[in-house]
């Protein structure tokens, strides 16, 4: 029978923990100090062996909560994988994502002897297969690489002790259920397993029947919530005047580091161009990129070099970086849950952000069912030039801020006002800025 745990007393320090020193001088060294929820409430069962069942929103430090324990295991446990072997493996839908939590495991075992390899498609087999042939104790996967790799005995897993399937939904929303179904046949069934997901939809209740025994339920805050911090707006506009809007927005100085998604990837290339045509430094980041394209895209997007990055959803999960101060919503995704994840790229670790999403008349059904799902209104934000008061009579549903009077010109239409450093049309407030001064000077 599992077990299930929300809101329970959370751990005062990582010490508390029962974490080996070398991971709490590697967690100090990088200024964390208190567990979040998912961590307080996860790490101590993984220590005890448990399986797991775990359900956090983006941003909540779920990468830390299975890297840690995994870590002390291998630490504690110490012994070869064997040729061409691994002692744990996490799965993952994304190259980026990959990237990241293996960089992770790097980060916190920095002070262990700890072998990984991470291993995904559109990069070099040759490379993949020279990293796995001695062994190694962690590998990160996207399943197809993995399952090309394993088909060809590049890569054994019959001495896999730990498993981790990370962003569940979105692995079964991209159709990757059946590879992951032939990986776990591969892996030993004595093994600890952990799945991770931001929502809690019936398919990955019942995939974790099949793959987890008797596993510890945790869940932080309820599935498809959103973060608290991020102020979210919606603007109302004609789809043929978005890309004005766009513009017109990022004259605002307070969009410093500004992600915009989009549906299509040909979307994502005709906005860059549009932006780069006005002066806007912009990056582009979809399936159709190249990897060392991507890795670039997000290289010059993390030093500030690019102010914004312009993705479809392949962004949408996983995709940490720090200091993004909005997430623009180009074009409003058909599921609400990609919603959820979308936003949840800022307002990370502790800090603020703003979420803008552009509603033209064909998105307005999107747009009701994103807060029907979250449980939430999106407050309008009307008090810019391309402002349709027609589409907004059909967003119903969305709550409308105070707004103090407009002042007018002659001919009856609203006067253009600048207000400081807040940017070209920022009346009543303008664009929310989301962020401090400090918070700014730091991210740059």
């Amino acid at each position: 029978m599992s077990t299930n745990l929300q809101n329970q007393p959370l751990a005062g320090s990582f010490d508390s923990l029962d974490l080996i020193d070398p991971l709490c001088r590697a967690v100090a060294e990088e200024k964390y100090t208190t567990p979040t929820p998912i961590q307080s409430q996860t790490i101590p069962h993984l220590l005890a062996g448990r399986d797991l069942l775990g359900c956090a929103q983006t941003g909540t430090g779920k990468t830390a909560a299975f890297a840690l324990p995994i870590l002390q295991h291998l630490a504690t446990n110490n012994k070869p994988a064997g040729r061409s072997g691994a002692r744990a493996l996490i799965l993952t839908p994304t190259r980026e994502l990959a990237l990241q939590i293996a960089e992770s495991f790097r980060v916190y075992g920095r002070y262990l002897k700890i072998k990984h390899a991470v291993v995904y498609g559109g990069a070099s087999y040759n490379n993949q297969m020279r990293e796995l042939a001695r062994g190694v104790d962690v590998i990160v996967a996207t399943p197809g690489r993995l399952l090309d790799l394993y088909g060809q005995g590049h890569v054994r897993l019959n001495n896999v002790e730990v498993l981790v399937l990370d962003e569940s939904d979105r692995m079964l929303d991209m159709g990757f259920l059946p590879d992951i179904r032939r990986i776990v046949a591969a892996i030993p069934t004595k093994r600890q397993t952990m799945l991770f997901s931001a929502t809690l939809p019936n398919e990955i209740v019942k995939l974790s029947e099949s793959f987890l025994n008797n596993p510890v339920k945790v869940s932080v805050t309820p599935p498809s919530s959103t973060v608290e911090r991020i102020d979210q707006r919606v603007l109302f506009v004609e789809r043929e005047n978005k890309s004005a809007l766009l513009h017109s927005m990022l004259e605002d100085e307070s969009l410093y580091r500004v992600l915009v998604f989009t549906r299509t990837k040909h979307g994502a290339n005709r906005t860059v161009q549009k932006l780069r045509k006005i002066g806007v430094e912009a990056e582009a980041l979809h399936g159709n990129k190249s990897q060392a394209a991507r890795v670039q895209a997000l290289d010059k997007f993390r030093s500030g070099r690019a102010r914004v990055l312009v993705a479809t959803d392949v962004a949408a999960r996983g995709l940490d970086i720090d200091g993004i101060t909005h997430v623009i919503n180009f074009e409003l995704p058909n599921e609400a849950e990609s919603y959820v994840h979308r936003i949840g790229r800022t307002a990370r670790a502790g800090a603020e952000g703003v979420a803008l999403s552009f509603c033209d008349e064909g998105e307005c059904g999107y747009l009701k069912n994103i807060e029907r799902v979250t449980n939430r209104s999106v407050t309008v934000l009307d008090s810019h030039p391309y402002h349709s008061a027609a589409i907004a009579g059909r967003g119903a549903n969305t709550a409308k801020p105070k707004t103090r009077p407009q002042p007018r010109r002659r001919g009856g239409k609203p006067a253009r006002r600048v207000e400081g450093v807040q940017g070209a049309w920022n009346r009543n407030g303008g664009v929310p800025s989301g962020v401090s001064h400090n918070q700014r000077r730091r991210a740059r």
